[in-house]
């Protein structure tokens, strides 16, 4: 019997995923109608599970091949755990001794539209690269692999992260986290310049002039972020 739940299949275990995102989202609505302080810890509740749901339900649509548990992205990093994890600390502690502090509406309401934002951008891109989009940096480049320049790519050159980018710092402006709120916006800041640079070495090793072109035309649109310079 130890030896079956050690080795559950993927199946059991993407629905165990499934289910408790879904567990999440449902709390989450409930917390978002209750008259309470906490009833936009709520609204947070339900971003951050369709996030992760919609994260492997997109991928299981466009790209089938890259698919995994990792898809969740509920495993992304370290990092991203301990963040998550602050913002609730923080969010717990401001509410019980400054509750006043969290029902500051407007501003929920507007980190709310960034988190609408963010979610509708990120998940346009990964439709509009379809099965070009992967949650790991490739870099070696396939057969099918093509260089991606219309719809919402047209408008930035990396909306994905653009799009992840003002979700995770709207999830703090809706929770009204100062501390994290400022956080967030340095640490993903740095992340994505770092992880923008990375992969325009790979797509400009894959795609040469073609995408210098492209880089010269389109901005990254992460704010002051350029991506890689190029030596002439």
């Amino acid at each position: 019997a130890l030896l079956l739940l050690l080795y559950r299949p993927p199946r059991y275990q993407i629905a165990i995923r499934a289910c408790f995102l879904g567990f999440v989202f449902g709390c989450g609505v409930l917390l978002s109608f209750s008259h309470s302080s906490w009833n936009h810890f709520g609204w947070y509740m339900c971003s951050l599970s369709l996030f992760h749901f919609s994260e492997y339900l997109v991928t299981a649509v466009n790209n089938p091949k890259s698919l995994s548990l990792d898809s969740f992205l509920l495993n992304h990093s370290l990092e991203y755990t301990v963040a998550a994890l602050s913002s609730w600390i923080e969010f717990t502690l401001e509410n019980i001794f400054w509750p006043e502090l969290k029902q500051v509406t407007w501003l929920s309401a507007m980190g709310l539209l960034m988190v609408v934002f963010g979610e509708c951008l990120r998940k346009a891109a990964m439709f509009t690269a379809g099965s070009n989009f992967n949650h790991v940096v490739q870099n070696e480049k396939s057969e099918t692999h093509t260089l991606v320049t219309s719809g919402v790519y047209a408008w930035f050159r990396h909306p994905s992260y653009v799009g992840w980018f003002y979700w995770s710092i709207g999830t703090q402006v809706m929770l009204c986290n100062p501390i994290c709120g400022i956080g967030y916006a340095l640490t993903v800041w740095r992340f994505f310049r770092d992880r923008t640079e990375e992969e325009e070495i790979s797509l400009i090793h894959f795609f040469g002039e073609e995408y210098l072109e492209y880089k010269k035309r389109v901005p990254t649109g992460l704010p002051f972020i350029k991506g890689v310079k190029v030596e002439l």
